[in-house]
């Protein structure tokens, strides 16, 4: 009997959803007595997300989802950073989750076969919402879809700031000694808002709030981040207790709204044709969107290089995406290469032509690549994937570097050359038998262990599902 109730509160957007909705999966499959509902807010000027979430949820009988209505005033102020800007908007909704939340306990009050609420799971830029979960006598915990090294982050920064108040330097060559890395942490590979007063102020206080949190789910492994981990499994005191759940992933590619499903009959026919490892794909996430310059120098590397290659194009400027290619790039590639919009990116990696990835090193698309053992160059664009890439290159050792510290243009980067273009795929794509390379190949095999049944992540999860239901 299902009588025991989970509620889960996402950062609405499509990367967080999925994990979050994928996590719900597995804890369902483990425990036969977990049901689970998801309250799904909108961010101001966002396509409603709940269609989508649900043709998500379908396939999952166990989980329902209930819309928090849209906020009357949406409006927030003018902030530098986008995670100011979140951390605004759940701010304001937490009134709205309330009488949502007080509302599913009354109705279980009443139900006829009892069912219990035991805990509220956070997604991070919904920490603000920790102390209502306290009011409501639930205990609250957080699903962190990104990596341990970001809770180290987490977790320095708030210590820090008992000596030093101020936003760091962007261009600081300060190297920074956070316990949970092997190596010190440069300055410049931080997430952007750290270098803004609003953004340094948000991420501090969301960093604060881990404290009051009952324990930690963290999309990775032990086998992934061994240091980290062991940092968080066997060196705290007062902390949160950990759990390293990962990696959480939607293998069934489920299909993004942005796709084009015509087009991505195309793409995976293509890739049907082409050898074994011999293409590079070249994809920056959903935000991800170049300006026509850099767009100009990564079709020239693609030229230099001679390598097969599929790019997923996605550009700040409207229209088919091949307006803004050089003259005459698409007939000089040739059937070597495929330019495409909005890619099934789960399937292409998983395709035995695909060789290797230019990423923009979100933690999703890195779980993505570790799962299907396909090894990584580093292109970060913005929020925390400097991090997740010196965290690759530097103390992972499971990618190669094509920049490290790079910044979209809005954050004030400048332009990847297209001979970096073409010596960072050539490294990828043409030494074969490289450290990495096999790396990748390990850690693939463990992460796929550590989900199965005994597996490290499966064991984690246990934990999880018997302190929520031993809680006093």
């Amino acid at each position: 009997m299902r009588n025991a109730e989970l509620i889960f509160i996402p950062t609405p957007t499509v990367g967080h959803l999925v994990s979050i909705l994928e996590f719900a999966r597995r804890l369902i499959d483990q425990d036969d007595t977990i049901r689970i509902t998801i309250l799904l807010m909108r961010l101001r000027g966002q396509p409603r997300l709940d269609p989508y979430a649900r043709s998500l949820a379908s396939s999952q009988p166990f989980v329902q989802i209930i819309d928090v209505p849209e906020l009357e005033d949406n409006r927030t102020s003018v902030t530098q950073s986008v995670e100011a800007h979140v951390y605004t908007v759940v701010e304001k909704n937490i009134p709205l989750v309330r009488n949502i939340i007080m509302d599913v306990l009354s109705s279980r009050a009443l139900d006829g076969v009892q069912v219990k609420v035991k805990a509220l799971v956070l997604d991070f830029f919904c920490l603000p919402m920790v102390d209502l979960a306290n009011e409501v006598s639930l205990p609250p915990y957080v699903f962190l879809t990104t990596n341990a090294g970001f809770l180290a982050l987490m977790q320095y920064l708030s210590e820090r700031h008992g000596k030093d108040t101020s936003a760091f330097e962007r261009n600081s060559e300060e190297e920074l000694s956070i316990q949970g890395f092997v190596n010190t942490v440069p300055t410049k590979v931080l997430p952007s808002a750290l270098f803004w007063e609003d953004g340094y102020d948000a991420y501090l206080k969301l960093a604060r709030l881990f404290a009051k949190a009952k324990g930690v789910l963290v999309n990775t492994s032990i086998d992934i981040e061994p240091y980290s981990m062991n940092h968080f499994l066997h060196e705290q005191g007062s902390y949160p207790s950990v759990y390293p759940v990962g990696p959480v992933l939607d293998l069934n590619a489920h299909p993004h709204p942005d796709l084009d499903l015509a087009r991505r009959e195309e793409v995976i026919k293509w890739l049907d044709h082409q050898p074994e490892g011999s293409v590079v794909f070249l994809c920056f996430g959903s935000m991800g969107r170049l300006p026509s310059t850099q767009v100009k120098e990564i079709a020239n590397g693609l030229e230099l290089c001679r390598h097969r290659f599929l790019w997923s194009l996605r550009t700040e400027q409207q229209g088919p995406d091949s307006r803004l290619l050089p003259e005459g790039f698409l007939e000089r590639i040739g059937g070597r290469g495929m330019v495409c919009g909005f890619a099934p990116q789960v399937e292409i990696l998983a395709h035995k032509a695909v060789g290797g990835f230019v990423s923009h090193c979100g933690w999703n698309s890195i779980l993505e690549s570790l799962w299907f053992g396909v090894p990584i160059v580093t292109w970060p664009m913005y929020a925390e994937q400097q991090l997740n890439a010196f965290m690759m290159v530097k103390e992972l050792g499971l990618a190669s570097e094509m920049r490290l510290d790079y910044r979209s243009r809005s954050s004030g980067g400048e332009l990847v050359t297209a001979n970096e273009i073409e010596n960072g795929i050539r490294c990828l794509m043409e030494e074969k038998d490289n450290a990495s390379r096999k790396k990748v190949k390990e850690v693939s095999r463990m992460a796929r262990k550590a989900v199965m049944n005994g597996g490290s992540s499966f064991v984690a999860i246990e934990k999880f599902i018997h302190d929520i239901h031993h809680r006093e």
